[in-house]
């Protein structure tokens, strides 16, 4: 039990003893004592003056010395400020919580509590390497599954493969091209670098070939199209050249958007595209014999990058083989008259009435478009796991698309509705901008490693602590260091926000970085095998009052689980690695206090052998923290620094 619960329960316990109400620990407010009054946890007692029919101080201090008299293991005074009741502590509550938790390795872990998550991330597209990009949906999503995980859930990491559609043709077809039959084996290429690479070539020539439709639109040429796209063209085109459209750079930009995707659509290479996606949902030998290649190519080359990233997942999905069950879905749907089918035969939802607007979910020649696998896929999840929560960890780009979707599967009374869930995040920018995959401008996740771990080697070997260390010693050093500051720096930030990530400072061993906290373990390490902290008792009796930072240190340690339980409710790993870097500030000023010469907590010169195996505790404790802190967000930790 956190000492927050035990305040609660103590609270509502003395409340219901002096004024006879039923109150629950639910409805205790208690939070950390500010740092200007006396005291550790405060409760709010405003609420319950009308129960006590005094003024605020009067029934603070009544339900402070109910507390008092009740518990005195765990109450050791108060103080009353205009009705905030501010606890102090027991010093005997703290001793006993480092006493029961300083060798825990599961510390802030919770026990199963029966339910089932599925936690969706990665969804690569096999036309292209992993990105910056994919990297914090990685590492998000693989944080938020451990956290979930120490929170008593069952968690299924899931992973589906964008193996399929328009997208993936494009690669093949530039590869069917251009290629001449190069391999990842004849070139030395990684497998997805080397589809990647056709991927940009083939949206190099689109654009080539795009440029002059979309001149001969600006100048009132149509003669590229035809039907529909005739007619969209032409009022684009209209709207396009008055006077107030052309003094609004916005609204021109958004219209030049609109005529560039019509002519991209009309181009040759494009038209190839589309019948090869055609030939593919038809079961072509030779366009799927291709598909087939180059996937194995990437996949190759996905495993990879994975295992470097220390990423892994409990059950793969791929769209080439759900997509069909989309379209059962979309069948049911018409039968019940939840979509309906258009004049050139696709089928559509109409969502105007909830405030959305009307949905493509099959196009009129029979193929898939995006939402419609993510039914199927949505429906196949459920039967699998029959989990409470399907969570979709996708950047917030997306966040109409999940609402989409999420709506359609309540019309259609799928039982897997209630629990999809968008885990949305904001995009990565590097400081010179964002990143471009058709233009060939992304930083591939396979660089980004080995830049981190390069800037890793360098900065460690500039700080000259590592002449003992093997060969072997160091690079697995760089790994956890480099690997380790990547994944903080991404995951430190609101996962909502968009943020730009800087490699250099993200490294930093002074700044809000994973190095800095990663020292800190390694320096509690050393101090513990020096005093070889195996002969450590659990049993062992304290007696002196402990010192300010030695009872912060406890304090801070003890909300750990709590921090683990806001970031599970929250899914932030954010609020995981904040802690992580307070608790490291706080381990080094204890560390480094000093008073009149000498160091305030030493464990060397420490006052008695009390006092040792007390700060010899606290530092256990610290490092066991830290370490779980930085393992939910699926970080290593370093014995030596």
């Amino acid at each position: 039990m956190s000492v927050v619960l035990a305040i609660k329960n103590a609270a509502a316990a003395a409340i219901n003893e002096i004024y006879q109400q039923p109150v629950t620990a639910q409805d205790i407010a208690v939070n950390i004592t500010k740092p200007e009054f006396e005291g550790e946890y405060t409760v709010v007692t405003f609420g319950f003056t009308k129960m006590s029919r005094q003024s605020p101080e009067e029934t603070g201090k009544a339900i402070g010395n109910a507390m008092l008299n009740a518990f005195p293991e765990l109450v050791a005074g108060f103080n009353v400020v205009k009705g905030f009741l501010n606890l102090s502590i027991k010093d005997g509550y703290w001793t006993g919580y480092l006493q029961s938790s300083y060798n825990n390795k599961l510390t802030g872990h919770k026990p199963a509590n029966g339910k089932k998550v599925m936690v969706e991330y990665s969804s690569p597209n096999t036309n292209k390497p992993l990105h910056l990009g994919h990297l914090r949906n990685n590492f998000l999503g693989y944080s938020v599954a451990e956290i979930l995980k120490a929170n008593g859930y069952e968690v299924i990491k899931a992973n589906l493969v964008n193996d399929r559609g328009i997208h993936i043709c494009k690669s093949m077809l530039a590869w069917q091209l251009f290629a001449h039959g190069d391999t990842p084996e004849s070139t030395g290429i990684k497998g997805d670098h080397l589809v990647g690479d056709y991927y940009v070539k083939f949206e190099s020539i689109l654009k080539e070939q795009a440029e002059p439709i979309i001149s001969r639109v600006l100048e009132g040429k149509f003669s590229d199209f035809d039907g529909e796209d005739l007619e969209k063209v032409r009022k684009l085109h209209t709207a396009f050249i008055k006077p107030e459209i052309q003094s609004d750079k916005e609204k021109t930009a958004k219209i030049t958007d609109e005529i560039k995707e019509l002519a991209r659509n009309k181009t040759e290479i494009m038209v190839q595209a589309k019948i090869m996606l055609q030939q593919w949902e038809a079961g072509n030998p030779d366009v799927r014999g291709l598909w087939s290649t180059m996937n194995q190519w990437v996949y190759k080359g996905f495993d990879q990058t994975y295992k470097r990233l220390g990423i892994d997942f409990d059950k793969m999905y791929y769209e080439s083989e759900t997509y069909l069950l989309g379209k059962a879905v979309v069948e049911e749907g018409l039968q019940k008259g939840v979509l309906f089918r258009k004049e050139d035969n696709s089928v559509w939802i109409d969502l105007t009435a909830d405030g959305l607007d009307q949905k493509l979910l099959l196009r009129g020649d029979g193929t898939s478009v995006y939402i419609t696998q993510d039914l199927g896929t949505a429906r196949l999840k459920y039967d699998d796991y029959q989990m409470e929560q399907s969570m979709y960890v996708v950047a917030d780009e997306q966040a109409y698309h999940f609402k989409v979707l999420k709506l359609i599967l309540e019309k259609m009374q799928e039982p897997c509705a209630a629990g999809i869930h968008h885990l949305s995040y904001g995009m990565v920018e590097l400081p010179h901008g964002r990143m471009k995959s058709r233009e060939g401008t992304v930083v591939d996740a396979d660089d980004m490693i080995d830049e981190m771990l390069d800037t890793a080697k360098k900065q460690t070997q500039e700080l000259g602590k590592v002449k003992d260390f093997t060969e072997d010693e160091l690079t697995s050093l760089y790994q956890t260091i480099g690997l380790g500051a990547m994944k903080f720096f991404l995951l430190k930030v609101d996962p909502r926000k968009t943020m730009v990530f800087n490699p250099e400072a993200s490294i930093d061993l002074h700044g809000f970085t994973a190095p800095f906290i990663q020292y800190a373990y390694a320096r509690i390490r050393s101090i513990l095998r020096d005093f070889g902290a195996t002969a450590l008792s659990s049993a062992y009796a304290y007696t002196q009052p402990l010192l300010p930072l030695e009872k912060e240190l406890i304090m801070l340690n003890e909300q750990f689980g709590t921090i683990v339980e806001d970031a599970g409710r929250e899914t932030s790993p954010a609020l995981i690695a904040n802690y992580a870097f307070q608790l490291a500030q706080s381990f080094n000023s204890f560390y480094a206090k000093k008073e009149s010469g000498r160091y305030v907590y030493s464990v060397m010169e420490a006052e008695n052998e009390e006092k040792k195996h007390l700060r010899l505790q606290i530092a256990s404790l610290t490092a066991n923290t830290i370490a779980q802190s930085l393992k939910l967000l699926g970080i290593d930790v370093p014995e030596r620094m």
